[in-house]
């Protein structure tokens, strides 16, 4: 029975894939920093699709933390055949107003921990020559978003770089994809602390979590690297900079997000 390894298990896009490769009959290794959520999810699954489950209580935003899951899976005797970096956070707000150590956790873990878990697990993959790899990135990978300087940064580079490791891969039967939802029913905003109205943010009324990962899957049995996820006005957002000068797009998202933090 193959082995799914999902990275920010404990709820929104990552519970959902555990869930449907639960129902795929894909063993879990679920890594998350909540202990209750993971259990209580590992054992539900466990029981309902009589797979097994394991977790890692794991904070992926502090270096070294992608060989603590390695060496865990490892002792564990999981070989992985699909990763699923979806561990990641946002920041909402003025670059130079938001706290430094926050702007350097968001890199460590959007983008190194990333790196460091894709690194580490690759190899078995090209021995075996099967395997996947899904990495979450965002339709804000696209083009630049003030106010979300750093986040838009990190996923620009989880898009470049997973659509580089699949055309790398492709030869050893390895399908590496760059996934990129829009606005999705997670606790994504509030973490980022957008400004809210009546304990709702104006980007709550996005994609299910089901949704995006409908599409991902699907886009991964048709070995497509990037999939942009959560309906048509995500696709058309990752078309406009492609025929409209960079500053000029940049200049309308500056605008959009300025007005969210002034209601």
């Amino acid at each position: 029975m193959a082995t799914a390894l999902i990275t920010g298990a404990s709820g929104g896009i990552g519970a959902t894939f555990a869930r449907e490769l639960a129902k795929r009959k894909y063993n879990l290794f679920l890594v998350a920093r909540s202990k209750e959520k993971l259990q209580k999810l590992a054992q539900q699954l466990q029981d309902q699709h009589k797979i097994q489950t394991d977790i890692l209580v794991q904070d992926l935003a502090v270096p070294g933390a992608a060989a603590q899951v390695f060496q865990a899976t490892s002792e564990r005797g999981f070989a992985v055949d699909i990763l699923i970096n979806n561990a990641g956070f946002g920041d909402y707000g003025a670059f130079c107003d938001r706290p430094l150590q926050r702007q350097t956790q968001m890199v460590q873990l959007n983008v190194t921990t990333l790196v460091e878990m894709t690194h580490l697990y690759l190899p078995h993959m090209r021995q075996q020559r099967s395997g996947s790899i899904i990495n979450i990135s965002s339709i804000a990978g696209f083009q630049p978003i003030p106010y979300m300087s750093v986040y838009a940064a990190t996923k620009a580079f989880v898009l470049s770089f997973s659509e580089s490791l699949w055309a790398e891969n492709r030869d050893y039967g390895i399908y590496v994809q760059a996934l990129c939802p829009g606005p999705t029913q997670t606790n994504f905003f509030r973490t980022a602390e957008f400004p809210t109205a009546n304990g709702q943010t104006n980007m709550d009324n996005g994609a299910s979590p089901e949704q995006i990962v409908h599409e991902s899957l699907k886009a991964m049995s048709k070995n497509q690297p990037t999939v942009v996820a959560g309906g048509f006005s995500n696709h058309l957002i990752t078309t406009l900079p492609r025929f409209f000068p960079r500053e000029t797009v940049v200049g309308l998202v500056e605008k959009q997000f300025r007005k969210m933090a002034e209601g």
